[in-house]
């Protein structure tokens, strides 16, 4: 079956614009006209390097239609069709999105389907019926730019202008005059546009307003260097670990009785309904403006597309295209690895991966590493730091202890992943055959080239790591790194995705059971494919006793000494040697200090005060609470203080009663606690227990006031000094989660 394209002209004439526009195409192609003369249909001769049918389109008056030749409704389906003149952009895109066998059709051979030939004609029917009905504008803006700046400033400043070059002083002083009161007249509309903004409830374009007034955060305009051979080196910088993975890449097809996973058309209509317009399209140029506004055009075909994929455990190649934007990693990068590569993938592929991915959550066992605190409900930084900082306390509250802290560094630990290895350790984990040779699919054959501006490298076919970016990546990551597990109990790691951290728990002075810890993680990356960088590996020692014997020696790696430190940030959070918080305190009050600017300059455009409490709460005070419930109880009284003048200085700029840090405090302890108790699986429910009468928790037992004033201990307080209506929902549910099943 033939693919034709129907142009619909009405009452077009020789002498109009639109038929020169086509004059030029009929010469590179064969046409006839149609019985009743009123139409005109192209036969393309040639085809694309993809095998879709070449076509042309006039953008100002010709709708596209695709049809079949053997179709009974050819001539109805003609009359049927509108002057794209009188139509907006959103019908032009819903008219063409109707009948989308006909791809299906001319990609299957016998009872096969080609899931490539599928695929990629219906992504290039999409983007080239974009391209008839999308008008291009250029704007051009200027750094220097006030976003008061309107029409009628403009005029007042050139007439301005022309006052100064007539030497007419009177003339000058009152356009002068008349450009300073356009301006505050400007301003303020400007200012009302904000405010308008933030009482329709639109925070993103309240955000750029407020943004462009203080001119908070502006973007970095100087753009990586677009040399093509610097970008080919970048590009094989990024696939240096795909050399090193000799595994031959072999495909497989799942067992024919295998039961692949099926997604339904709701589900898909979801995902693109949820597409965030405004993310830049991939390597495949679908933006997700169209995905999202013709979801229910689109939801059927995707749907055929996502089953068949699953069902060939295939990937189509124009999914895993992948456009890399390097990232600077500093403000002044020197060499290769400052850049951190971002993956940019079809957007499409994005819905694909995210409703891949809330099945794979279902999917996971209760036996997976409860330590891997990324990339699971109920849990954050605050967790993993808390947790970290409960053993090393508890331990230290007994005598002749100490503990030590290994913080690892990884180097690009998520492009050195071996997809074979990730496939057994998902077998290990209960996964079916077919699910998991398609994740092989996914992660193998990538094609991948490095984008700067316009510029882009040549590109280069990867089957090794799980690229940034993507959707599956940060998951497959977890799952890949489950069974790094502490061999000796005295021993615990905590991960957060690639940050992970050795604690060892020594007494009498024996480390020998942590030193083998040290080792034993080292031969697991090693086993692995993963790189660990021991010059950006740290360590801390928290020893508190008055006669601390011999001095500590150092912790090697591969033959190289791990340098201890008395302080390292850890998830955002500043642990020292002495587990005081001076230092992260006085970091969180010097940035919001920084911030505080911003809010004097929107002080001074006189926004309205609701305006100024939304960005206070935003910028300068989730700054002060960053994982305030880890530190903010063993805080120094002069820290506190430091902490509640910023509070008072913003109080006095707004105007306004803000709330003060120690009840912020309180109440993320309180929700920290309640989710905790819902949450069977987190590692400290078990530190959350009922006494017999069912009515009070029981309290940890603590020695010294550090553990006393720590996170948990004060969490089990607060939930004991809650007033009995706010903490029997807690209670009901930690006394049906503590049933035996």
């Amino acid at each position: 079956m033939l693919l034709y394209y129907v142009y619909s002209f009405h009452n077009m004439t020789k002498q109009d614009q639109c038929w020169q526009c086509q004059k030029s195409m009929i010469l590179s192609i064969f046409c006839t006209l149609c019985k009743n003369g009123s139409h005109i249909r192209f036969t393309p001769v040639s085809k694309k390097p993809s095998g879709i049918w070449a076509y042309w389109i006039c953008k100002e008056c010709v709708s596209l239609f695709p049809f079949s030749i053997l179709d009974d409704e050819f001539a109805s389906y003609l009359m049927d069709s509108h002057d794209s003149k009188h139509l907006d952009i959103d019908n032009m895109l819903f008219n063409p999105f109707e009948d989308w066998s006909m791809f299906a059709s001319q990609a299957t051979l016998g009872s096969h389907t080609d899931i490539d030939t599928y695929t990629s004609s219906v992504l290039d029917y999409i983007n080239t019926t974009i391209d008839s009905v999308t008008t291009w504008k250029q704007i051009t803006t200027y750094p220097n730019q006030k976003p008061w700046m309107n029409k009628e400033v403009r005029l007042l400043l050139k007439a301005r202008n022309t006052a100064f070059r007539s030497d007419d002083a009177m003339a000058y002083s009152v356009s002068r005059a008349n450009l300073r009161r356009g301006i505050i007249k400007a301003k303020h509309c400007y200012k009302l546009k904000v405010e308008e903004h933030f009482s329709n409830s639109d925070p993103r374009r309240m955000w750029q307003g407020i943004q462009a007034i203080s001119d908070y955060k502006p973007r970095n305009s100087t753009p990586i260097t677009t040399d093509v051979s610097f970008l080919n080196e970048l590009n094989h910088f990024y696939a240096c670990f795909d050399r090193d993975n000799r595994e031959t890449q072999t495909t497989t097809r799942p067992p024919a009785d295998n039961q692949p996973l099926s997604l339904t058309s709701t589900d898909v209509h979801a995902a693109l309904s949820r597409i965030n317009a405004r993310k830049a399209a991939g390597p495949d140029g679908t933006p997700g403006r169209v995905l999202r506004a013709c979801a229910e055009q689109l939801t059927g075909v995707f749907t055929d597309i996502f089953n068949l994929s699953l069902a060939q455990a295939a990937v189509p190649a124009c999914f895993k295209a992948t456009s890399i934007v390097p990232v600077p990693k500093h403000s002044s990068p020197t060499g290769l690895n400052d850049y951190r590569p971002v993956a940019l993938t079809p957007i499409i592929m994005k819905c694909f991966e995210r409703l891949v991915l809330a099945h794979l959550k279902n999917c996971l066992p209760p036996t997976l590493d409860p330590f891997q605190f990324a990339y699971r409900s109920n849990r954050s930084t605050e967790d993993a730091v808390s947790t970290a900082l409960h053993s090393v306390l508890t331990h230290l509250d007994n005598n002749n202890t100490y503990a030590r802290m290994l913080f690892v560094d990884f180097s690009s630990a998520f492009n050195s992943v071996i997809p074979s290895k990730l496939n057994t350790k998902l077998g290990d984990l209960g996964f079916n055959s077919s699910l998991r040779h398609w994740i092989m699919d996914f992660l193998t054959n990538r094609p991948q080239y490095v984008r700067s501006g316009h510029t882009c490298s040549t590109t280069i076919t990867l089957n090794t790591g799980v690229p940034q970016g993507c959707v599956l990546s940060p998951f497959l990551y977890s799952l890949f790194t489950h069974d790094c597990r502490p061999v000796h109990g005295s021993n615990t790691i905590i991960k957060f995705a690639d940050d992970t951290a050795v604690i060892g728990l020594i007494s009498n002075n024996d480390d020998t059971a942590y030193r083998e810890e040290v080792q034993h993680l080292a031969a697991w990356c090693a086993d692995n494919n993963l790189l660990l960088n021991t010059s950006k590996t740290k360590e801390i020692i928290v020893d508190f006793r008055r006669e601390r014997g011999s001095t500590h020696n150092p912790i090697h790696i591969n033959g190289m000494a791990v340098e201890r430190v008395s302080s390292f940030k850890f998830l955002g959070t500043h642990i020292t040697e002495d587990l005081s918080w001076s230092t992260n305190t006085s970091s969180l009050v010097k940035k919001a200090h920084q911030r505080l600017f911003f809010l004097r300059t929107l002080k001074r455009h006189h926004l309205s005060s609701a305006v100024l409490m939304n960005f206070y709460r935003c910028v300068i005070e989730s700054i002060l609470t960053s994982s305030v419930s880890v530190w903010y109880g063993n805080c120094s009284v002069a820290d506190r203080k430091a902490l509640q003048r910023v509070v008072k200085t913003a109080q006095r700029i707004t105007r306004c009663p803000l709330t003060a840090i120690e009840d912020v405090q309180r109440k993320r302890c309180l929700r920290r606690a309640h989710g905790i108790l819902k949450d069977s699986s987190h590692p400290a429910h078990r530190l959350f227990t009922l006494l017999p009468s069912g009515r009070r928790f029981r309290s940890l037992q603590t020695r010294t006031s550090r553990l006393r004033n720590s996170f948990f201990p004060r969490a089990v307080s607060l939930l004991n000094s809650t007033p009995r209506t706010l903490n029997s929902v807690s209670l009901s549910l930690s006394l049906s989660l503590s049933a035996p099943c």
